[in-house]
Protein backbone atom coordinates (compact mmCIF):
# COMPACT_ATOMS: atom_id res chain seq x y z
CA UNK A 1 0.00 0.00 0.00
CA UNK A 2 1.26 3.54 -0.68
CA UNK A 3 2.43 5.47 2.32
CA UNK A 4 0.40 8.42 3.51
CA UNK A 5 1.67 11.82 2.49
CA UNK A 6 4.02 13.07 5.22
CA UNK A 7 3.26 16.19 7.17
CA UNK A 8 5.98 18.74 6.51
CA UNK A 9 7.38 21.66 8.43
CA UNK A 10 8.91 24.70 6.76
CA UNK A 11 12.59 24.74 7.69
CA UNK A 12 15.77 26.21 6.29
CA UNK A 13 17.63 23.58 4.28
CA UNK A 14 21.01 22.82 5.82
CA UNK A 15 23.72 21.73 3.40
CA UNK A 16 26.95 22.14 5.35
CA UNK A 17 26.00 21.60 9.01
CA UNK A 18 25.86 18.12 10.44
CA UNK A 19 22.22 17.14 10.92
CA UNK A 20 20.81 15.33 13.96
CA UNK A 21 17.34 13.87 14.41
CA UNK A 22 16.03 13.32 17.92
CA UNK A 23 12.83 11.29 18.28
CA UNK A 24 10.41 12.13 21.06
CA UNK A 25 12.02 15.57 21.24
CA UNK A 26 9.09 17.88 21.93
CA UNK A 27 9.62 17.54 25.69
CA UNK A 28 11.73 15.99 28.44
CA UNK A 29 15.13 14.48 27.75
CA UNK A 30 14.62 14.54 23.99
CA UNK A 31 13.95 18.28 23.92
CA UNK A 32 17.04 18.94 26.01
CA UNK A 33 19.15 16.70 23.77
CA UNK A 34 17.90 18.70 20.77
CA UNK A 35 18.75 21.96 22.53
CA UNK A 36 22.26 20.85 23.46
CA UNK A 37 22.97 19.58 19.95
CA UNK A 38 21.78 22.88 18.44
CA UNK A 39 23.92 24.74 20.97
CA UNK A 40 26.88 22.66 19.76
CA UNK A 41 26.32 23.95 16.22
CA UNK A 42 24.40 21.12 14.60
CA UNK A 43 21.28 21.42 12.52
CA UNK A 44 18.60 19.69 14.56
CA UNK A 45 15.34 18.02 13.62
CA UNK A 46 12.84 17.72 16.45
CA UNK A 47 10.94 14.47 15.96
CA UNK A 48 7.49 14.33 17.53
CA UNK A 49 4.24 12.40 17.15
CA UNK A 50 2.45 15.75 17.05
CA UNK A 51 4.02 18.01 14.41
CA UNK A 52 2.62 21.17 16.00
CA UNK A 53 4.18 20.23 19.34
CA UNK A 54 7.49 19.58 17.62
CA UNK A 55 7.36 22.91 15.83
CA UNK A 56 6.65 24.71 19.11
CA UNK A 57 9.58 22.97 20.77
CA UNK A 58 11.86 23.84 17.84
CA UNK A 59 10.78 27.49 17.94
CA UNK A 60 11.25 27.67 21.72
CA UNK A 61 14.73 26.14 21.51
CA UNK A 62 15.70 28.57 18.76
CA UNK A 63 14.40 31.57 20.72
CA UNK A 64 16.19 30.42 23.87
CA UNK A 65 19.53 29.95 22.11
CA UNK A 66 19.25 33.20 20.17
CA UNK A 67 18.63 35.02 23.44
CA UNK A 68 21.95 33.56 24.62
CA UNK A 69 23.72 34.94 21.57
CA UNK A 70 23.74 31.92 19.27
CA UNK A 71 23.30 32.65 15.58
CA UNK A 72 22.89 30.75 12.31
CA UNK A 73 20.71 28.14 13.97
CA UNK A 74 18.88 25.51 11.94
CA UNK A 75 16.16 23.82 13.96
CA UNK A 76 13.25 22.11 12.27
CA UNK A 77 10.59 19.57 13.09
CA UNK A 78 9.19 16.40 11.58
CA UNK A 79 6.23 14.25 12.49
CA UNK A 80 7.36 10.78 13.50
CA UNK A 81 5.46 8.21 15.54
CA UNK A 82 7.88 5.32 15.95
CA UNK A 83 4.98 2.99 16.75
CA UNK A 84 3.41 3.65 13.33
CA UNK A 85 3.94 1.12 10.58
CA UNK A 86 3.72 1.01 6.77
CA UNK A 87 1.13 3.53 5.57
CA UNK A 88 0.04 4.68 9.03
CA UNK A 89 0.29 8.44 9.76
CA UNK A 90 3.63 9.56 11.12
CA UNK A 91 5.54 6.44 10.05
CA UNK A 92 9.33 6.59 10.11
CA UNK A 93 9.77 6.15 6.35
CA UNK A 94 7.56 9.16 5.64
CA UNK A 95 9.64 11.13 8.16
CA UNK A 96 12.84 10.03 6.43
CA UNK A 97 11.45 11.32 3.14
CA UNK A 98 10.86 14.71 4.75
CA UNK A 99 14.35 14.87 6.27
CA UNK A 100 15.97 13.97 2.95
CA UNK A 101 13.89 16.56 1.11
CA UNK A 102 14.40 19.40 3.58
CA UNK A 103 17.91 18.72 4.90
CA UNK A 104 19.47 16.41 2.34
CA UNK A 105 21.43 14.47 4.93
CA UNK A 106 21.46 12.88 8.39
CA UNK A 107 24.56 12.42 10.53
CA UNK A 108 23.18 11.57 13.97
CA UNK A 109 20.08 9.62 14.97
CA UNK A 110 19.04 9.73 18.62
CA UNK A 111 16.39 7.07 19.27
CA UNK A 112 14.91 8.72 22.35
CA UNK A 113 11.18 8.09 21.92
CA UNK A 114 10.05 5.63 24.56
CA UNK A 115 7.06 4.33 26.44
CA UNK A 116 6.77 3.43 30.10
CA UNK A 117 4.48 0.52 30.96
CA UNK A 118 4.07 -0.15 34.68
CA UNK A 119 2.53 -3.31 36.09
CA UNK A 120 3.51 -5.89 38.69
CA UNK A 121 5.00 -9.06 37.13
CA UNK A 122 2.15 -11.39 38.26
CA UNK A 123 -0.30 -9.12 36.41
CA UNK A 124 1.66 -8.81 33.15
CA UNK A 125 -0.17 -9.84 30.00
CA UNK A 126 0.96 -9.95 26.40
CA UNK A 127 -0.67 -6.58 25.83
CA UNK A 128 1.59 -4.94 28.40
CA UNK A 129 4.71 -6.31 26.72
CA UNK A 130 3.42 -5.51 23.24
CA UNK A 131 2.83 -1.90 24.29
CA UNK A 132 6.38 -1.52 25.61
CA UNK A 133 8.07 -3.40 22.78
CA UNK A 134 6.11 -1.65 20.03
CA UNK A 135 7.74 1.68 20.86
CA UNK A 136 10.95 0.81 22.67
CA UNK A 137 12.18 -2.02 20.45
CA UNK A 138 10.19 -2.33 17.22
CA UNK A 139 9.93 1.46 16.99
CA UNK A 140 13.68 1.83 17.20
CA UNK A 141 14.19 -0.84 14.55
CA UNK A 142 11.64 0.81 12.27
CA UNK A 143 13.34 4.18 12.66
CA UNK A 144 16.82 2.81 11.99
CA UNK A 145 15.55 0.96 8.93
CA UNK A 146 13.96 4.13 7.56
CA UNK A 147 16.96 6.40 8.13
CA UNK A 148 19.78 3.95 7.37
CA UNK A 149 20.10 5.05 3.71
CA UNK A 150 20.70 8.64 4.85
CA UNK A 151 23.09 7.60 7.62
CA UNK A 152 25.00 5.39 5.22
CA UNK A 153 25.75 8.46 3.10
CA UNK A 154 27.20 10.42 6.06
CA UNK A 155 30.94 10.64 6.74
CA UNK A 156 30.78 9.84 10.46
CA UNK A 157 27.25 8.66 11.29
CA UNK A 158 26.19 7.96 14.85
CA UNK A 159 23.17 6.10 16.23
CA UNK A 160 22.40 6.49 19.93
CA UNK A 161 19.74 4.20 21.38
CA UNK A 162 18.39 5.54 24.67
CA UNK A 163 18.34 2.60 27.04
CA UNK A 164 17.90 2.32 30.81
CA UNK A 165 20.03 1.27 33.76
CA UNK A 166 17.14 -1.04 34.64
CA UNK A 167 17.94 -3.02 31.47
CA UNK A 168 21.10 -4.46 33.05
CA UNK A 169 20.60 -8.14 33.85
CA UNK A 170 23.54 -8.13 36.25
CA UNK A 171 22.47 -5.03 38.18
CA UNK A 172 18.90 -6.34 38.39
CA UNK A 173 20.20 -9.66 39.72
CA UNK A 174 22.21 -7.74 42.32
CA UNK A 175 19.07 -5.86 43.41
CA UNK A 176 20.54 -2.48 42.58
CA UNK A 177 18.45 0.46 43.74
CA UNK A 178 17.44 2.09 40.45
CA UNK A 179 15.28 4.70 42.13
CA UNK A 180 11.51 4.70 42.30
CA UNK A 181 9.39 1.56 42.31
CA UNK A 182 11.31 -0.88 40.14
CA UNK A 183 8.83 -3.68 40.93
CA UNK A 184 6.34 -2.35 38.36
CA UNK A 185 8.84 -1.68 35.57
CA UNK A 186 9.25 -5.21 34.22
CA UNK A 187 7.70 -4.52 30.78
CA UNK A 188 9.78 -1.36 30.35
CA UNK A 189 13.02 -2.89 31.65
CA UNK A 190 12.55 -6.02 29.55
CA UNK A 191 12.02 -3.95 26.43
CA UNK A 192 15.15 -1.92 27.12
CA UNK A 193 17.17 -5.11 27.66
CA UNK A 194 15.92 -6.24 24.26
CA UNK A 195 16.98 -2.86 22.85
CA UNK A 196 20.49 -3.49 24.18
CA UNK A 197 20.58 -6.85 22.40
CA UNK A 198 19.31 -5.21 19.23
CA UNK A 199 22.14 -2.66 19.49
CA UNK A 200 24.69 -5.48 19.68
CA UNK A 201 23.27 -7.17 16.59
CA UNK A 202 23.20 -3.93 14.61
CA UNK A 203 26.83 -3.32 15.48
CA UNK A 204 27.90 -6.81 14.43
CA UNK A 205 26.07 -6.41 11.13
CA UNK A 206 27.52 -2.95 10.51
CA UNK A 207 31.06 -4.13 11.25
CA UNK A 208 30.65 -7.04 8.84
CA UNK A 209 29.54 -4.77 5.98
CA UNK A 210 32.15 -2.46 4.49
CA UNK A 211 29.48 0.00 3.36
CA UNK A 212 28.12 0.30 6.92
CA UNK A 213 31.29 -0.06 8.97
CA UNK A 214 31.61 3.70 9.50
CA UNK A 215 28.34 3.79 11.46
CA UNK A 216 28.86 3.80 15.23
CA UNK A 217 25.90 2.58 17.28
CA UNK A 218 25.60 2.45 21.07
CA UNK A 219 23.04 2.16 23.85
CA UNK A 220 23.23 4.63 26.72
CA UNK A 221 21.18 5.36 29.79
CA UNK A 222 20.60 8.95 30.93
CA UNK A 223 19.93 7.74 34.48
CA UNK A 224 16.81 8.25 36.57
CA UNK A 225 15.77 11.62 35.16
CA UNK A 226 12.69 13.48 36.35
CA UNK A 227 10.30 13.48 33.35
CA UNK A 228 6.60 13.15 32.69
CA UNK A 229 7.19 9.48 31.87
CA UNK A 230 8.13 8.69 35.48
CA UNK A 231 5.77 11.28 36.98
CA UNK A 232 8.67 13.61 37.78
CA UNK A 233 10.13 11.24 40.37
CA UNK A 234 13.66 10.99 38.97
CA UNK A 235 16.63 12.30 40.94
CA UNK A 236 18.45 13.77 37.91
CA UNK A 237 17.66 16.77 35.74
CA UNK A 238 17.01 16.61 32.01
CA UNK A 239 20.20 18.64 31.52
CA UNK A 240 22.23 15.94 33.30
CA UNK A 241 20.56 13.10 31.45
CA UNK A 242 20.86 14.71 28.04
CA UNK A 243 24.53 15.58 28.47
CA UNK A 244 25.58 11.91 28.49
CA UNK A 245 23.66 11.24 25.27
CA UNK A 246 25.01 14.32 23.50
CA UNK A 247 28.60 13.60 24.54
CA UNK A 248 28.39 10.11 23.06
CA UNK A 249 26.67 11.32 19.90
CA UNK A 250 29.39 13.90 19.23
CA UNK A 251 32.37 11.60 19.76
CA UNK A 252 34.84 11.56 16.91
CA UNK A 253 36.86 8.74 15.43
CA UNK A 254 37.60 7.45 18.93
CA UNK A 255 33.90 6.76 19.52
CA UNK A 256 33.14 3.28 20.85
CA UNK A 257 30.58 1.16 19.08
CA UNK A 258 28.39 -1.72 20.17
CA UNK A 259 28.50 -0.66 23.83
CA UNK A 260 26.13 -0.01 26.73
CA UNK A 261 27.01 3.05 28.77
CA UNK A 262 26.06 5.66 31.30
CA UNK A 263 27.88 8.97 31.75
CA UNK A 264 30.64 7.26 33.77
CA UNK A 265 31.47 4.59 31.21
CA UNK A 266 30.48 1.02 30.28
CA UNK A 267 27.68 -0.72 32.16
CA UNK A 268 27.37 -4.48 32.70
CA UNK A 269 24.86 -6.12 30.38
Amino acid sequence: MPRTRPEESNVTIATTQRVALVTGANRGIGREVARQLAEAGLAVVVGSRDLAAGERAAADIQAELEAQGHRDLTIGAVRIDVASRDDEPGNAHAAADVVRKQFGRLDILINNAGRMVEVLPPDITGKHLEAAFSTNVAGTAETIHAFLPLLKEADAPRIVNVSSTTASLLLTTQDKDFGGDHSVRAPYSTSKAALNMLTLHYNKAFQADESLRHIKINAITPGYVATDMNHGLGNRTVEQGARALVTLALKGDDSPTGGYFNEDGPLPW
